[in-house]
């Protein structure tokens, strides 16, 4: 989220709220248009709090699904590198090509996946080196213990990398189905019209001010809040970034050389063929 954009909506929301409420202060009673105060503002707590039950829940859902993204985008890079460790226990030639095709799948998911995620263009589409590990692993015929044993690890561990990555593109399409956002409006500009009732004019200016300011501010950072959660990979402060998959990177780097493997990589530093 660009904070400095989202401070001007704020604002700008804020200093329209004010404008209006000392606008129709002009033309209101002393006392506010309510004849009786306490039955106004009874319906107005009915009104808060149905709109702050509806917004807690759909902030637990939106947060939910952000945490689940960033738990998958974690596994999958913690996956990635333990099917590398698993791989150096198959044949030589097997574990040269499985082992640089997941140093291209990593590649992949940092330099194309995510920024398409950001630009929410990945759509269905599968990693094209998760294609080439299937096709390589089912050529392969273990014949000893430890490539029995590597083997069947093999499966395990991929199906928990489909099922992080699953996880991890599942918060670029958005969690908050759009009624719910125009119940969220509806209910925000229904609280604003509602506060243009208590413009009193016997009130001081700077009274109604902050009055209807704090609420319009509350409603809008809230509301902010809640698109962010729902697009993580959009670029800005506290956006979901690869840290980890290029985590897994460096140290794929550093420990490859250690055990002499020579790893012939079949893509360029994008993770392209």
């Amino acid at each position: 989220m660009n904070l400095f954009l989202a401070a001007a909506l704020v604002f700008v929301a804020t200093g329209f709220a004010v404008a209006a409420m000392l606008f129709v202060r002009r033309q209101a009673p002393e006392g506010s248009f309510f004849s009786d105060g306490d039955r106004a503002s009874g319906v107005f707590g009915v009104l808060a709090t149905g709109f702050s039950i509806l917004l807690g829940f759909v902030v637990f859902l939106a947060f939910s699904t952000y945490d689940t993204s960033r738990a998958g985008a974690d596994a999958e890079a913690l996956t990635v590198f333990q099917q590398v460790e698993t791989a150096q226990f198959f044949p030589a030639t097997a574990s040269r090509q499985l082992t640089g095709e997941l140093i291209c799948y990593a590649r992949n998911v940092v330099y194309d996946e995510w920024p398409r995620m950001e630009a929410g263009t990945l759509g269905d589409s599968v990693n094209p080196w998760g294609l080439r590990l299937f096709r390589t692993f089912s050529r392969i015929d273990p014949s000893t213990a430890q490539e029995q044993a590597a083997y069947g690890k093999w499966f395990d561990q991929t199906s928990d990398r489909e099922q992080a990555r699953l996880d991890r593109v599942h918060g670029a399409a958005g969690v908050i189905p759009t009624p719910l956002w125009i119940v969220l409006f509806f209910t925000s500009i229904l609280i604003f019209g509602y506060m243009l009732f208590f413009a009193d004019s016997g009130e001081r200016a700077k009274v109604q001010a902050v009055l209807m300011g704090a609420v319009v501010a509350v409603i809008t950072s809230m509301l902010l809040l809640l698109n962010f959660l729902d697009n993580p990979y959009h670029e800005g402060v506290g956006s979901l970034k690869p840290v980890a998959m290029e985590r897994t990177l460096r140290i794929l780097d550093e420990a490859l050389p250690l055990v002499a493997k020579d790893v012939t990589v079949p893509c360029d530093a994008a993770g392209r063929p």
